[in-house]
């Protein structure tokens, strides 16, 4: 039986909300992050990076320095690493539930991240993830592995889609997660 969930759908159809209401629903048997868009003045300037445990730090943004780019923003490599990675190793050893939102390109640039992704994939825990919809070979390769299912977030499912998530989590915990 898979132990590994993706999420992928087109950009802004509700996959980071149907993460938010799990992780919400999970409360601390889950690790992980998600991210959520900023705001100024009615413009997305950027995009955090907030740890299920309460920890936020800019993932990409308009005004940072950067040597990586997706579109007009700068991609914060080192809060991904502090937060988003270290959030993820901390599940694993905590042997938590793992929520990552997301696996797309901007958190592509990072080899720790990627690294981290795949240690999670391998590892028995249950394993929630939303990917981008658009082709990459390394997300592609994830979502082709045999312990992996890929669900296709719409908005004609959107608003059932967290309860059937964790119906899924419910019947993959293994013995010993809480």
């Amino acid at each position: 039986m898979p132990h590994n969930l993706m999420l992928s759908g087109r950009p802004g159809v509700g996959k980071t909300t149907v993460i938010r209401k799990v992780a919400q629903s999970l409360g601390e048997q889950a690790g992980g992050f998600f991210t959520e868009e900023v705001r100024e003045r009615g413009k997305r300037i950027g995009f955090r990076i907030v740890t299920l445990d309460g920890q936020w730090g800019w993932l990409a943004h308009v005004r940072l320095p950067g040597r990586y780019r997706v579109g007009r923003y700068n991609v914060n490599l080192d809060d991904l690493e502090t937060m988003g990675v270290a959030a993820i190793r901390r599940a694993l050893g905590l042997r938590k539930i793992i929520l990552i939102d997301e696996i797309g390109p901007m958190e592509l640039f990072s080899p720790a991240f990627k690294h981290i992704v795949m240690e999670a994939l391998d590892s028995t825990l249950p394993l929630v993830a939303t990917v981008m919809a658009k082709f990459d070979p390394w997300v592609y390769a994830l979502k082709a592995r045999a312990d992996t299912e890929v669900w296709e977030v719409t908005l004609a499912n959107r608003d059932a889609m967290p309860e059937r998530v964790l119906a899924w989590v419910h019947a993959r915990l293994p013995d010993g997660l809480t």
